[in-house]
């Protein structure tokens, strides 16, 4: 029996040879980043990072289903001056692996402080890179729908005659639109940027993500009951995510202050939730 639900503590790479094959939904997750908070982390040198990772994509691999996703939150570094290129090495590299690299979703933080440095400004966004085993994949686009704004009520008030139809761009590109199609909706489809804001409080973990960005991507590409994986779990925010959205979760935490961290934050969420935790077997989840 394996149970869902779960934090596993040990090395990432040992821990998901544990797992039986294709057995998750969605795999969302956010690595130490190169070299980044050695304190907290033990972070990777920037020259080792693709080979430390690439070893974790195959296990990865291995376990999601075939119509599954994973989403890579990452970011580069700059050190010495210059933006460096271990991210998009990464990519290449696990295009070799058999990854498809299907869509960059930017995670534009909306709080960001201010700050500059002698040749550059603040980041103020991060990319969440989703990549797939096969070209047809589950996606369920209504469930991140937008409201559609006040913009559209001037804008369709009066349409003209070019806005009944699928008018072509007047800089000749080929694309064009047609603006009726927008009458009387309420909501729309949202872009590929996430204008979220970033954790206010660190909640015992450097680098702790808003519940918002997980929940997001777990609304697009998963179901009530699916089995979602994050194997580098930190301060549980994924699993807060799946709890509050009816997923199962599985993480791993390798450091053992962050492995408590995350058995007391979800304590506190059932706690507050008055939820008590259920066995359920991911082999249960295949049959």
């Amino acid at each position: 029996m394996f149970e869902l639900d779960t934090i596993l503590k040990g090395d990432c790479l040992t821990e998901l040879k544990t797992l039986p094959d294709s057995c998750i939904d969605l795999i969302f997750t956010s690595p130490p980043y190169a070299d980044n908070r050695k304190k907290t982390y033990k972070g990777i040198p920037i020259q080792d990072y693709v080979n430390w990772f690439l070893p974790i994509s195959g296990e990865l691999k291995r376990v999601l289903k075939n119509d599954g996703t994973f989403i890579l939150n990452i970011k580069e570094r700059t050190e010495n001056g210059e933006r460096q290129t271990y991210v998009l090495e990464l990519i290449l590299e696990m295009k070799k692996q058999g990854w498809l690299w299907t869509e960059e979703y930017i995670w534009h933080k909306k709080n960001c402080y201010p700050g500059k440095w002698p040749n550059r400004f603040r980041d103020a966004w991060e990319r969440c890179l989703q990549f797939n085993k096969q070209k047809s994949f589950r996606m369920y686009q209504e469930a991140v729908m937008v409201p559609i704004g006040d913009w559209s009520k001037k804008r369709l008030a009066k349409l003209s005659e070019t806005d009944l139809i699928r008018d072509e761009s007047k800089v000749g590109s080929g694309f064009g639109k047609n603006i009726s199609n927008w009458l009387g909706k309420e909501y729309v489809y949202p872009t590929n940027v996430l204008h979220l804001p970033t954790e206010c409080a660190n909640r015992g973990h450097s680098a702790s993500f808003p519940v918002s960005l997980p929940t997001w991507f777990i609304k697009l590409f998963s179901l009530e009951g699916d089995a979602v994986l994050d194997p580098f779990i930190g301060s549980g925010t994924t699993a807060i995510a799946c709890l509050n959205l009816k997923r199962h979760y599985i993480g791993i935490e390798a450091m053992d202050h962050y492995y408590q961290l995350v058995q007391d934050t979800i304590k506190e969420w059932r706690d507050n939730n008055n939820s008590k935790p259920e066995k359920v077997d991911l082999w249960s989840l295949l049959k």
